[in-house]
């Protein structure tokens, strides 16, 4: 009986572990003004993890009405955006305290 429990949870821990893995992993640094990279290529049809680096001295928010996607980024930290999956296409992103700062997402 406690074979099947623990059966059991080695399943579970496989199956989590497998469901995290799933997401790609993609970085977007934000410094300067200046996104980088500009421009960032993911799988299209499948859901991504990025990381949004904000390395400037303020606040910074990652906005994406394409990808429905909207967080801010304090100075010197980090934040987790899940996107997808989605469609191919391109899909903008932008800084809304500073709209000039833009980016591109290509999903191929």
């Amino acid at each position: 009986m406690k074979i099947k429990y623990v059966l059991g949870a080695v399943f579970a821990a496989t199956f989590l572990a497998a469901s995290a893995a799933q997401a790609d992993d993609y970085v977007i640094t934000l410094k300067d003004d200046q996104f980088s990279p500009a421009e960032l290529t993911i799988p299209a049809g499948q859901k991504v993890k990025l990381t949004v680096k904000n390395a400037g001295a303020s606040v910074a928010e990652f906005e994406s009405s394409d990808l429905n996607r909207e967080k801010i980024v304090e100075a010197g930290s980090e934040i987790i955006v899940f996107v997808g999956p989605v469609d191919a296409g391109k899909y903008t992103y932008f800084n809304d305290f500073h709209r000039e700062t833009t980016g591109t997402i290509i999903a191929k």
